[in-house]
Parts: structure tokens; C-alpha cells; sequence
């Protein structure tokens, strides 16, 4: 039988600063539920293509993003110039806190696309941590969220050095860190709109002192949380992933909360090895939350804030 596929189709908006945001969605023929994927630092959303089209194949219709300076959007904002990826936008005019409330400004597409159907919430790497900032404050907009390649906000437990350094004997691209899998690395580089990008340099001090944070302790829903990392992730790793739920548990009280830690993996979990494995984990987390009990019937409803 010929593999499921949907057409991505590719859209923009423009937000409240004038910068034309693009984006992309994968549109399940049979959806249950909408999952909002939320790229990394130096990625852009169309390297997820192989994850759209399973989550569309399992009943989830997948918007994402390219954010400010990434992407489609950075090549927009710098007239086409890829050497200038990365840069958000001045302060005055956004930064990273608008890029953050572009999060929310596709998720009310969504919700204007598909006021019916549950949205989960899906950030990677720095898309995570935008995303950690989101709940802090907008948790009650999502039905479910998931933490991939992410990490505990901190000094003490987020990396903000060299990616790199515990694998660059393992290869020559300088992208060892992203996956075992070393055709990951090479697809990286020859990527004309990836890129490296040392956060702290690239934001400035301001927008990088924000890029810190811990979960609130006055989240508006007690809303379910998937965090999936691999444990040998440079981000944060294994510890940074207990400091960071057993905040969500204590501080924020979330009551459905899991953690998965693949061994031997590292940040890009979609991209690894075992990739099959993080994606059928990922739909079975989702379809016991999202899923209707009967194929018919109506979706689930949102918890009610706690």
C-alpha cells in the first residue's frame, strides 16, 4: 500500500508589528485534534515534515511556524539575505517577546480554523522555552502540552556554552550534538536556512536574560504535560528534565505530568535513531488525552483551571 501522505499548504499572517509570519499546515483528513509544533533556534518548521505527515496519518491535523529571523520569516525580514537569520527583530519592535506572542497569535488561527477540535501545544528546544513562558501565563488556551529537547530555565541547569563539546569527537560538523544519526548533521549544514546560533550573542543580554524562567506557581489550568527528551540532550540533559518537572509538580501542581528520557539519544528526538519510537510515543501519549472514545463522538473537554 503507497504511504499516507497529506499536502502541505503554506500560509502568512501578518502580525502586530508588521512582520509577515509564515506558516504551514498538514491537514488530516479524518482529525480528532490539532497539534501546534513550536521549531528550534537556528531550525525552521518545514524540517518537520516526516512528523507532521505520521501525526496527520494518526488524526492530527499539525500547524507550525517559521518564527521572527527563521525560516521563510527571516528571509522575509532580511529581504532574502539568509546571512542574516537569527535576528528577531529590534526590541522596540519585538524581539523575543514577540515572537513568543506569535505562539499565541497562530494558536487563535487555529482556534478560528477549528473551533471544534482540542489544540495541543508542542515546543522544541527554544520553541520550548517560549513555550514554557507561554503556560506560565496562558496555560488555559491549551488543552495539552509536550516539551521536546528541552530544559530547567536555569544558570545551573540549562547549557549556554557550546552545544557541541561532548561530541565533537564523534564527527566534524560541529552538529554531533543534534543525533546519533550522523545524515542529521550533514542535512544541517547543507540546509541553506539552518543555522548556528549562541542564544546569548544573538538576542543581546535583555531578550537573553528572558529566554530564563521557572513554572509559575499560579498556573490557570492544571493541564497536561508530556516532557520527552534523549539523555545524552547538551541542552539541559537528565537533571536539568527532574529540577524542571519537579517544579511543574510542586510549584505549578500539575496532577498529569510525564517525563520520557531515551537513552543514548540526543536533542533532536524526531531526528534520532530511534525517531519511530519518539513519534508512535508521542501519538499514544496524545490519543489517551485528545482521542474520543468513539470515532464519532465529541472531543474530550478541557480540564477545568485548578
Amino acid at each position: 500500500m503507497p504511504k499516507f501522505t497529506v499536502p502541505r499548504t503554506d500560509h502568512s499572517y501578518t502580525d502586530a508589528h508588521g512582520v509577515k509570519i509564515h506558516y504551514y499546515v498538514w491537514e488530516s483528513p479524518h482529525a480528532h485534534a490539532v497539534l501546534q509544533l513550536t521549531h528550534g533556534l537556528g531550525d525552521h518548521a518545514r524540517r518537520y515534515e516526516h512528523v507532521a505527515q505520521a501525526l496527520a496519518a494518526a488524526g492530527y491535523t499539525v500547524y507550525a511556524d517559521d518564527h521572527r529571523g527563521h525560516g521563510a520569516t527571516g528571509l522575509d525580514q532580511n529581504a532574502g539575505d539568509a546571512s542574516k537569520l537569527g535576528k528577531l527583530g529590534k526590541l522596540g519592535k519585538g524581539g523575543l517577546r514577540a515572537a513568543t506572542e506569535n505562539i499565541r497569535e497562530l494558536t487563535h488561527i487555529i482556534r478560528t480554523d477549528h473551533p471544534d477540535l482540542p489544540v495541543a501545544l508542542l515546543g522544541h528546544s527554544w520553541g520550548s522555552l517560549m513555550v514554557q513562558d507561554v503556560l506560565n501565563a496562558h496555560a488555559d488556551e491549551y488543552e495539552v502540552a509536550i516539551l521536546t529537547g528541552t530544559a530547567h530555565r536555569t544558570f545551573a541547569h540549562m547549557n549556554s556554552g557550546n552545544l557541541n563539546a561532548q561530541h565533537k569527537d564523534l564527527g566534524t560538523t560541529g552538529y554531533e550534538w543534534l543525533s546519533r544519526d550522523a545524515q542529521v548533521a550533514e542535512d544541517f549544514v547543507s540546509d541553506p536556512l539552518t543555522f548556528y546560533a549562541d542564544a546569548l550573542k544573538l538576542f543581546g543580554p535583555i531578550d537573553g536574560m528572558r529566554l530564563l524562567g521557572r513554572p509559575t506557581k499560579h498556573i490557570k489550568r492544571d493541564i497536561p504535560l508530556l516532557i520527552m527528551i534523549g539523555d545524552e540532550d547538551s541542552l539541559g540533559g537528565t537533571t536539568s528534565i527532574e529540577w524542571l518537572a519537579a517544579d511543574y509538580a510542586t510549584r505549578s501542581k500539575l496532577t498529569d505530568m510525564e517525563a520520557i528520557v531515551y537513552p543514548g539519544a540526543r536533542h533532536e528526538i524526531f531526528n534520532e535513531t530511534n525517531k519511530d519510537e519518539v513519534i508512535a510515543d508521542l501519538v499514544a501519549w496524545l490519543d489517551v488525552r485528545l482521542k474520543p472514545v468513539h470515532p464519532d463522538g465529541p472531543r474530550p473537554e478541557a480540564a477545568e483551571p485548578k
